[in-house]
């Protein structure tokens, strides 16, 4: 008897603190983890909660979606929602900023802050399930789609898209970044586009030339990636294929184009002498591909790829070759001339050290660079026969290069800018600054040693 009344005592309090709990307007579930993962947001109601967040900036969303993993559950769901569409998925692509905001922030910044969010609540995902949920949410985008936008020229699309996938996947293990590459390799069916502009005759394909130019510049070399990332994505795209092919993607992505469509313009190699500006992409992106992040090129990788670069789509003009190497740097240019030089090719080697000499004569570079470069290739030869005869053919090219201007111009052969004439007065001006510095050193040399 006493140990049933005890009982009974001990559950009555129990009934009566259930009973109060209800009065006193407490929910039951009140202590689940679910909800006091909420805070003080499990308060409100689902439209209320969505309906502040959207006075709240994307970086502000984006803190919060680190709270819980409930929150960010909300989150993902808000995100799905029309209203978190059109807050979140901005379109004004075609203008360089958005209308005043609370941010203050460019389209890019805003893509950069909603590259940052989906990461934080994607977290938890595995990588595969992680990109099949922002292509969900991107899907809706046409301007982030190769062939989305009527006007790809004057659209920030693909550069937003750009900038949030460099946000999404920074800190990614190779792996990972491997998967990304590939979904979006066959997403936007690149490998068949690719197929089409490499094997087709240039130019036959502009429009397409034109939107891989810009979604591999965009999207996947997105300006302001770091080296390494660039040089990852870079040896992703052009790998796959032959090394002729190789060259003729390079010079797709980072030719030069008209400033007055867009499309890549495949004979300014090869009718006349070109800029610096014209080869800068081109140099920028062998440079990338000649240094310590690119893991997977070789020298002879790299200098195969020069090669093959100077006959796309024919053989460009030596000048054009020896400005490209000059702007590749030091390094690159060196190796491609020993190259040269231990097959044997002096003849070649020799015409191209004389160009080297011009395009220092005609952009400003210092003289005496060329002559130390002249020195460097000097010593790779084993013999000094093989040094020697260089130097003859250093010499023999100079002469016939200039003898072959004279002649066109006391044959009369002049343009409008009276080319003819100029080059020949460069090449003479370019031949006595070599031969002074060489001189120079040459004497300062003997003066030293007596």
């Amino acid at each position: 008897m006493t140990s049933s009344a005890g009982s009974s005592c001990t559950s009555v309090p129990r009934q009566k603190q259930r009973r109060s709990g209800r009065r006193s307007g407490h929910s039951p579930g009140r202590d689940s983890p679910a909800l006091s993962a909420l805070g003080d947001f499990q308060t409100l109601p689902l439209e209320i909660f969505q309906m502040v967040l959207n006075y709240l900036s994307v970086k502000d969303i984006s803190m919060l979606s680190m709270v819980s993993k409930t929150i960010s559950g909300r989150l993902i769901n808000y995100i799905s929602t029309s209203s978190g569409s059109r807050r979140l998925l901005l379109q004004d692509f075609h203008r360089p900023e958005l209308p005043a905001r609370r941010e203050g922030a460019s389209i890019l910044e805003h893509y950069k802050a909603l590259g940052l969010l989906l990461k934080r609540c994607t977290l938890l995902l595995p990588t595969r399930d992680r990109l099949k949920y922002v292509h969900k949410v991107l899907s809706g985008v046409s301007c982030f789609k190769l062939n989305g936008c009527a006007s790809p020229l004057h659209c920030l699309g693909l550069q937003c898209y750009g900038v949030f996938l460099q946000i999404l996947t920074a800190g990614w293990d190779e792996l990972e970044c491997h998967r990304v590459f590939n979904f979006l390799w066959e997403l936007s069916n690149l490998a068949r586009k690719v197929q089409t502009v490499v094997s087709s005759k240039p130019g036959s394909a502009r429009r397409l030339e034109l939107r891989i130019r810009l979604y591999c510049r965009g999207v996947l070399l997105s300006p302001g990636s770091r080296r390494s990332d660039s040089a990852f994505w870079l040896t992703r795209i052009l790998k796959p294929w032959p090394m002729v092919n190789q060259a003729r993607l390079l010079y797709i992505i980072f030719g030069p184009v008209s400033s007055r469509d867009g499309h890549v313009v495949w004979q300014k190699m090869i009718e006349g002498p070109t800029d610096e500006t014209s080869l800068k992409g081109l140099a920028d992106a062998i440079k990338l591909l000649y240094g310590t992040e690119a893991r997977e090129w070789t020298a002879d990788d790299v200098i195969s790829l020069v090669d093959e670069l100077s006959v796309v789509p024919q053989e460009w003009l030596m000048e054009n070759n020896a400005r490209l190497l000059l702007l590749s740097g030091n390094s690159i240019c060196f190796t491609f001339m020993a190259s040269k030089a231990v097959n044997g090719r002096a003849v070649e080697l020799a015409r191209l050290m004389v160009f080297m000499v011009l395009v220092c004569e005609k952009d400003l570079y210092c003289m005496d660079w060329a002559v130390k470069m002249m020195q460097k290739v000097c010593k790779v030869f084993s013999t000094p026969w093989e040094r020697n005869n260089f130097l003859q053919c250093l010499e023999n090219a100079f002469a016939r290069m200039l003898m072959d201007m004279l002649q066109a111009v006391l044959a009369g052969e002049r343009d409008e800018e009276d080319s003819s004439f100029l080059n020949l007065f460069h090449l003479m001006n370019a031949q006595a600054n070599f031969h002074k510095e060489i001189l120079y050193m040459a004497m300062g040399n003997n003066s030293s040693t007596t």
